[in-house]
């Protein structure tokens, strides 16, 4: 079963920096959680239910594990390939 294809009808942007942070939290007797802090801002990841676990639940975690895998290999990509080799411009 595939989702549909969305569109965004807002885009919320969430700048990492010092102090941002991602954790999975699991749970015995409930599906996991995926926190995201972005200072005061969390964002909370979990599934449609919080008792069980569907199809589309698992294709979506596969999907942001993906995506999530080819975000950090750009970044890494970026922050080697800047020319003073620090990975950050202009210091």
């Amino acid at each position: 079963m595939r989702r549909r294809k969305s569109y965004p009808a807002s885009t919320i942007n969430l700048k990492v920096g010092q102090g941002a942070d991602v954790r999975t939290h699991p749970y015995p007797q409930r599906s996991p959680v995926l926190g995201l802090v972005f200072g005061g801002t969390q964002v909370l990841v979990t599934t449609s239910a919080n008792d069980h676990v569907t199809l589309d639940d698992v294709e979506f975690a596969q999907s942001l594990a993906c995506e999530a895998a080819m975000f950090a290999g750009a970044v890494e990509r970026m922050f080697h390939g800047l020319p003073n080799g620090l990975g950050v411009a202009g210091r």
